[in-house]
């Protein structure tokens, strides 16, 4: 028993350690109301997410117009003059949305540039998504932060412009209504915006720059936030994948750059009817003002005209700390621990501490726990699919129980390299065995310092275990309280990416995080590789796992609160003259089995036409369904010409029902130019051609039950061929389907066209009007080119 006190002491610091970063990386507290009224109050900021989330307000909805004039009046109660800003843009995306952004604006005394405090402030569609962290929380913060430093009444040179935008959540459209349109675009020196992807965990700190972050990274870490999270590593990562924040559209079109503060965990409430006041976590909130009020003391007092650098850093948090260094000093940096690692090398060897065949044969475990610890986890996760089938309903990929399966296989891992330490290595030679995963860090960090600078800090673990080798080479002794003392840093900085991975990126990515865990296992085996019975802790930690595995079992279920996502279109083709019932689910329920039956139809010709989605999601089941009286919409041909080659159309499509979105949709063939539509070009459109992939066209969503017209050329020897699919989001309210409520247990399937009643239809010209004298084209060839089937609700106007 008491060989093995210094082992359980061990796992006991270790574990401190872990709960440490674990409960430093935000705030555990939450700043009530009664607090002094110059600080950030979590409970005031709450109040501000009651109001905005009380329901979905979807960009459309009647609630979207009331937390509009909610956010107006709010900013006046703070004594600030407002202003609103409207009009349509087409993003890139190919949506194309009238956006309604609320401003204001607190001048300085001696402007450079102005700081722009951002948030979005509509809710997801679809989803019955009331945005209570996505974006109610950011709005809310901003709200609270501001009304703060106004009462602090601390002086401050720049003007501060508050931005709520809207239509972030269809493709960016307010932001660059605003960065396109809006005088004020021009003085933003600098943004700060605040998002969430899930509904609680620590609020990560990620840049948005077009240059280098040299200086952004200075300024924040002068700024002194006192609990950063971040890395660069998340910062190479976010640069080399497709962005998609309100602040992207300002770097990218306005050449803005800025800071995005984002909390992502729990992301299967992301876009969820339980994005709701009861899940937002409080404590997320209180890390978004913890970053909120030093930073906009800071920047409203620097000067934000600042030259854009080129140079990068690398970065990284630990608790409390913030550090940073040059990418320049990431080769160097490597190619001293090498340097060092062969030094040591050469002198254990030649003071017969440590042997060739001792080194090698510490490769053996090594790489056989990172093998083996991925394989088992890449095929574990996916044997639970299996098992569990109901775990594909959630499209985002990470589960409720989702933390359970991190700490199942994390725990499986660490017992797999017990095992192979257990038969391929003992007391004696632990330090020899050391020199195999520091040299394979080492390789890891060439390469990153060839491909993945931003991930250099990684080096910094290696500096303390090459330490750790030195001492025992002058020593010839293993001590246990520095060996662990110096695998602290190992802990401190690649722990929390273990868990960080498959919460941001699924559970798919569950066998990274196994690697690395098997990675870092091998730079503490100063300490675990001095157990005496390491075969009893892979045993233990063999147990803990299972002991997981089972909770995940026994929490794999639905609940109110943890719902099963499900989804159900009413689809009318006008052109067949029939209708359908259609779903996107793979494990169809009860409520969806009243519809589709127990014996449903594949989808596949329903996905000819696919509809976006995040996740490219496409119609799985369908079946009959009966007929009901839907108005369909007007189509008029406003204009329909050929002058020589080329064929100008306008045309107007008018709903005659309350619907919500248009999807239009046009043969790949077909080549658009010079497409506009409501009079919008499509932001950042390079020539005359649009752009565009796969048939899609644009996605409208209608406000006010507003029309489209879109106009247009086309060659005018291609044929025309458009589809219009119709949808209004009135599936359990309209009288004539009586669809039931879903259960308690079950919501809405998020990132999809869900809960609409849908037409499709062809859109047929019915004429062409020559509106010019001399045509190299005859009318005869015109009109055979414009050949459709007439009926009688097409309208032509000349």
């Amino acid at each position: 028993m008491k060989k093995n006190i210094p082992s359980i002491l061990s796992i006991l610091v270790i574990i401190a350690v872990l709960a440490f970063i674990y409960v430093t990386l935000k705030p555990q507290w939450v700043s009530k109301g009664e607090e002094a009224l110059a600080e950030f109050s979590t409970d005031r900021a709450l109040a501000h997410v009651k109001e905005i989330a009380q329901k979905p307000h979807y960009v459309g909805s009647a609630n979207h117009e009331i937390v509009a004039q909610y956010l107006e009046s709010e900013l006046k109660e703070l004594g600030l003059e407002t202003s609103v800003q409207e009009g349509f843009t087409m993003s890139d995306w190919g949506n194309l949305v009238k956006s309604k952004n609320i401003m204001a604006r607190i001048k300085g005394s001696n402007n450079s540039k102005a700081l722009l405090l951002l948030s979005h402030y509509d809710s997801a569609p679809h989803s019955s998504s009331h945005g209570a962290s996505d974006d109610a929380s950011g709005v809310a913060t901003i709200l609270e932060g501001v009304r703060a430093f106004l009462y602090s009444k601390e002086k401050h040179k720049n003007d501060i412009i508050i931005l709520f935008t809207d239509a972030e959540e269809l493709g960016l459209n307010g932001a660059a209504l605003f960065v396109t349109q809006h005088k004020w675009a021009k003085d933003v020196g600098l943004v700060i915006n605040f998002e969430a992807r899930g509904t609680s965990g620590p609020s990560y700190m990620l840049m948005e720059t077009n240059s280098g972050n040299a200086e952004m990274v200075k300024e924040f870490a002068e700024a002194k936030t006192t609990y950063p999270v971040s890395n660069s590593l998340m910062y190479s990562i976010y640069k080399m994948l497709p962005n998609d924040t309100d602040l992207t559209v300002f770097r990218e079109q306005g050449n803005i750059q800025g800071f995005n503060f984002a909390f992502i965990d729990d992301h299967f409430n992301y876009h969820t009817q339980q994005d709701d006041l009861a899940h937002l976590n409080k404590t997320s909130l209180t890390h978004q003002g913890s970053y909120l009020m030093p930073l906009l003391k800071y920047f409203s007092n620097t000067d934000l005209n600042d030259a854009p650098t080129k140079e990068d850093f690398v970065y990284f948090t630990i608790p409390f700390t913030f550090i940073n260094y040059p990418f320049s000093w990431v080769l160097p940096m490597t190619l001293v621990a090498l340097g060092l690692f062969v030094f040591l090398i050469f002198i254990g060897k030649a003071k017969r501490i440590i042997t060739f065949s001792n080194m090698f044969r510490g490769f053996i475990p090594l790489l056989g726990a990172i093998i083996v610890a991925g394989l088992v986890t890449f095929l574990g996760w996916k044997i639970i699919l299996q098992i569990y089938p109901q775990y594909n309903d959630l499209l985002n990929g990470f589960t409720y129980n989702g933390h359970a399966y991190i700490a199942a296989f994390v725990l499986l891992t660490i017992a797999i390299c017990f095992s192979f330490y257990n038969s391929f290595s003992d007391c004696k030679v632990a330090i020899d065995h050391y020199v195999a995963p520091l040299f394979l860090w080492i390789i890891i960090n060439g390469i990153i310092a060839n491909s993945l600078k931003g991930a250099g800090f990684l080096i910094i673990p290696v500096y303390f275990g090459l330490i750790l080798l030195a001492a025992y080479i002058i020593t010839q002794r293993i001590n246990l309280f520095i060996s662990l003392l110096f695998s602290i840093p190992a802990l401190l900085i690649i722990a929390p990416f273990i868990q960080m991975f498959p919460i941001g990126l699924g559970l798919k990515v569950l066998f990274g995080s196994a690697i690395l865990t098997a990675l870092t296992f091998g730079l503490l085996l100063p300490v675990f590789g001095t157990f005496t019975r390491k075969g009893i802790w892979a045993l233990f930690f063999f147990i803990a796992s299972i002991g997981c595995f089972a909770w995940g079992g026994y929490t794999a279920g639905y609940e109110n609160g943890k719902a099963k996502s499900n989804s159900l279109l009413y689809i009318y083709s006008a052109d067949t003259d029939k209708a359908k019932w259609a779903t996107y689910d793979v494990n169809l329920d009860e409520w969806t089995q009243k519809y589709l039956g127990q014996d449903p139809k594949d989808a596949i010709a329903l996905n000819n036409l696919p509809l976006f989605s995040k996740y490219s999601s496409g119609f799985t089941y369908s079946t009959d369904a009966p007929k009901i009286a839907l108005a369909r919409p007007t189509i008029a041909f406003l204009q329909d010409s050929v002058r020589g080659n080329t064929r100008f159309l306008k045309i107007k499509i008018t709903p005659n029902r309350n619907v919500n979105r248009y999807d239009i949709f046009g043969d790949p063939k077909m080549t658009f130019n010079n497409f506009k539509a409501n009079g919008t070009a499509p932001l950042g459109q390079k020539g005359s051609q649009l752009e565009r992939k796969g048939a899609k066209v644009l996605s409208y969503y209608v406000v006010n039950n507003e029309p489209l017209i879109m106009q247009f050329s086309i060659d005018a020897k291609t044929v025309f061929d458009m589809t219009l699919i119709e949808s209004s989001f009135d599936l359990l309210t309209n009288p004539l389907l009586k669809v039931e409520k879903r259960a308690s247990w079950m919501m809405p399937t998020p990132f999809v066209l869900n809960d609409a009643v849908v037409i499709k239809e062809k859109i047929k010209p019915s004429a062409v009007v020559l509106d010019t004298p001399v045509e190299t084209t005859t009318a005869k060839d015109s009109l055979k080119i414009a050949k459709d089937s007439l009926r009688p609700s097409t309208i032509v106007v000349p």
